[in-house]
């Protein structure tokens, strides 16, 4: 096993030029400033692991990093549960049908057509490639940002609108002149974005390295549960394709009208409200399912490795055994309800704001341009809010699995402890978020434009006047974007808990990290200003 950097000697100050951080980055020279000089530090301490305030090691556990042992918010758990579940029954009678009819036809390729009427074999088998092609590229941008820290923050940043760009392009030159028309102007945002941003990669790429040396050294804890999460995020992903199909195939009106007509008796109904209130709850069991398993994710690394790094210091010096085993069992069960009650916050968001997106579009076919437009500032403005939600939510994410908050309380703190240390202008200042955000939205486009080439060389029946190219495109982009959210989430998760750690103890900051620590100090005095207090 590789060994692992001494970040702060035991019981003593700082050795301020013997961090690999100050090594990799030019920070402020010479000591701290004078009002951090005399902090105190964690002392070495005496007991077990497991006893109140000890650790295995014989050093003080941080009286913060505590996780009750409670379950927590248990009807949101409940409701988790029955909506799984219900998900799982209505998923296992659509593709029991969907086998009974050899999912409709079609196949992979345009060799088998396939029924004309619904959507068949050969869409499952494109957003599976899909899938595949997202996971391979997530995974890709993973070994690029190991072996090059620094510049993936700009080429991160770079990429995005180079990437739209070049959709655009390409969009039209096959004449698709409304989906060239969206991403010249997601050209334009991205553009002035970077423009802004460009100046606070510094600060962001020291946050990165530290993170990433942290990781290096957790491959298994940070980039293993990364990669499971993928995995896992695919596989639900997956199921959730084979169920819409399925569905569609069941219960959609050509389809039900056949079985209708062969089966006179039967009493499957074959409204519109039906398959539409069937679409909308495996929607939202799926959109529900995906957040769950990214927040516990999120939860697992922030209580694992990184939060123990931040209160205990670097394995065999402090850090107790198996924190990423330990949190993720405290996250999957005693914590779950705090996490699926948050998660449903923007679930219920995001799915307000796909129907509002559906109903200005129908407007907009309808002939009715004033309802379109209500119907998108509608949306909009729910997305503003999602977004913010879910800005929020991770920092109390972090507080749940650090301290086995419920999810109330951990918001309340969250938001107390970030007014008050002022920590949300290094927040606000700090692009690793937006750099990981726009890198998987740059995947997405990729896995945007293999759909569409794919669609265009194998032209299956069911999509032979085009109707059916912007959901796929759209789920495409879905795919691939959340995939590789699941996988950068994980850096994210790092840099995230050394913001609450350093809301809650800025002076551990000045042991664990000096260069960045010296940097923080000279540009934001207020949030290292003394040591805040227990709670």
């Amino acid at each position: 096993m590789q060994s692992q950097p001494s970040y702060a000697p035991a019981g003593g100050a700082p050795v301020w030029n013997s961090q690999p951080y100050a090594q990799q980055f030019s920070g402020p020279s010479g000591p701290p400033p004078a009002q951090f000089s005399q902090q105190s530090q964690y002392p070495p301490n005496n007991g077990k692991w497991g006893e109140e305030g000890n650790d295995h090691t014989g050093h003080a556990e941080p009286q913060r990093f505590k996780p009750k042992k409670k379950w927590n918010d248990i009807p949101f758990l409940i409701f988790y549960i029955l909506t799984v579940a219900g998900f799982a029954t209505v998923s296992g009678l659509a593709l029991y049908s969907w086998v009974k009819n050899d999912g409709g036809g079609g196949g992979l390729g345009g060799g088998r057509t396939g029924n004309k009427g619904i959507l068949n074999s050969s869409t499952v088998y494109l957003l599976l490639l899909t899938t595949a092609c997202s996971m391979v590229l997530t995974l890709l941008y993973m070994i690029l940002l190991r072996a090059f820290p620094k510049p993936i923050l700009h080429v991160s940043l770079i990429l995005t609108p180079i990437g739209a760009l070049a959709v655009a392009i390409y969009y039209f030159y096959v004449k698709y002149y409304s989906g060239a028309i969206i991403f010249v102007v997601f050209v334009i945002l991205f553009a002035f974005v970077y423009l802004g941003y460009r100046k606070r990669v510094p600060m962001a790429a020291m946050f990165l390295n530290i993170v990433l040396d942290i990781a290096k050294h957790h491959k298994m804890g940070v980039y293993g549960t990364a990669i499971i999460a993928i995995i896992v995020q695919a596989g639900v992903g997956i199921w959730f394709v084979f169920t819409i199909v399925a569905t569609y195939l069941r219960w959609g009106n050509a389809a039900c009208q056949a079985g209708s007509a062969a089966n006179p008796t039967s009493n499957t109904s074959c409204t519109n409200a039906t398959l539409i209130g069937l679409i909308i709850f495996e929607v939202f069991a799926y959109l529900w399912m995906s957040q769950v398993i990214a927040n516990v994710t999120l939860a697992t690394l922030a209580g694992g490795p990184f939060g123990s790094w931040y209160y205990f210091g670097p394995r065999g010096q402090g850090m107790p055994p198996h924190p990423t085993r330990s949190s993720f069992v405290r996250a999957s069960t005693l914590s779950l309800g705090s996490i699926a009650f948050g998660s449903l916050i923007v679930t219920l968001l995001q799915l307000i704001r796909m129907l509002l997106n559906w109903a200005s579009q129908n407007a907009a076919e309808d002939g009715n341009p004033v309802v379109a437009i209500l119907a998108c500032c509608a949306a909009c403005f729910v997305g503003c809010i999602e977004g913010l939600v879910e800005y929020f939510n991770k920092y109390a994410y972090i507080e749940i699995a650090l301290y086995g908050k419920p999810y109330i309380k951990a918001a309340k703190d969250t938001w107390s402890l970030i007014t008050d240390r002022g920590v949300d202008a290094i927040i606000n200042d700090t692009i690793v978020a937006l750099a990981m955000t726009w890198g998987s939205f740059f995947i997405g486009l990729l896995c945007v434009l293999f759909a569409y080439v794919y669609l265009r060389a194998t032209k299956p029946a069911y999509n032979s006047d085009g109707s059916y190219t912007p959901a796929i495109l759209v789920y495409a982009w879905f795919v691939g974007f959340q995939v590789a959210q699941s996988l950068t989430a994980a850096i994210d998760a790092g840099v995230s808990t050394i913001f609450v750690g350093l809301a809650e103890h800025p002076e551990i900051l000045q042991q664990r990290a000096p260069a960045l620590f010296n940097l923080i100090a000279q540009d934001y005095p207020r949030v290292v200003h003394g040591i805040h207090g227990t709670v």
